[in-house]
């Protein structure tokens, strides 16, 4: 009976999950409206994207029944999260701008995908029970998951030396938070240590990003209103440069009737 329950609250957290999970993926979408807008990823950094992929392919690996048995919500939401990260990545490769970093991009998605088929080829054949492959996929999901909390890192550092959380959008934080805390607490029902540990440090990442941006919103603010003030008065001197020009004109053109 209390198995049966546990068994239930396991599938409803599960299901909470992969519905923050869908939000997590989803988050970035106002970033990339503003990419196509602009024709432009700015300073935007691919990092974040080719470390979700990675993951989710990983995850799917590991949710499969020859592989994790029971573990179809997994399968499910990391499904969807590889479809999710291709057309962001694709749009990212569009209007990036530089061809070293199309190339870079290419060639990490190569290699995400070689990896993820040398490892599947090797749990297959050389393992024949769950409890082995779910060990040696397990181990390798803890790595990416890691990874996929911690790539934001790079970004954590531009916003402390700019003082501005300009490039680190703030759903994409707060969907990670919520994101590791549910599926910590999914991991606990019975506990998956796989699960249980990355999800567990991605809850500290996603709060010392929620951390960073409430020290450096007020600053951020600051620094695009001076930017805007200052677009401003640019386009207000090229306005009074442009009138002045006119009135020289004029006036060479009167004195040459003359």
């Amino acid at each position: 009976m209390v198995v049966a329950h546990l068994n239930l609250l396991r599938k409803i957290v599960g299901i909470i999950g992969n519905f923050i999970a869908l939000c997590l993926f989803l988050s970035p979408t106002p970033t990339f409206v503003r990419i196509v807008k602009k024709k432009s990823v700015e300073e935007y950094s691919p990092i974040p994207y080719l470390a979700t992929l990675i993951n989710c392919l990983v995850w799917v690996l590991y949710g499969l029944p020859t592989v994790h048995p029971d573990s179809t919500l997994v399968v499910t939401i990391n499904g969807t999260g590889i479809l999710i990260e291709i057309v962001f990545l694709t749009i990212f490769f569009v209007y990036c701008g530089r061809q070293k970093q199309r190339l870079v991009i290419s060639a990490v998605i190569a290699g995400e995908t070689a990896f993820i088929a040398i490892l599947a080829v090797l749990v297959f054949t050389l393992q024949h029970t769950t409890e082995k492959r779910t060990m040696s996929v397990g181990i390798v999901c803890c790595v990416f998951n890691v990874m996929m909390y911690a790539s934001p890192l790079s970004v954590m550092k531009m916003v402390i030396k700019t003082k501005s959380v300009e490039f680190m959008p703030f759903w994409l934080s707060v969907a990670g938070f919520l994101n590791a805390g549910v599926w910590t607490i999914y991991a606990l029902m019975p506990f998956d240590p796989f699960m249980a540990i990355p999800n567990g440090i991605g809850c500290l990442f996603g709060l010392a990003q929620l951390i960073l941006y409430g020290a450096y919103y007020k600053s951020t603010k600051k620094i695009l209103a001076e930017r805007e003030k200052q677009s401003g008065y640019i386009g207000l001197s090229s306005a009074i440069a442009h009138t002045e020009s006119e009135k020289t004109a004029n006036t060479n053109q009167e004195l040459n009737n003359v």
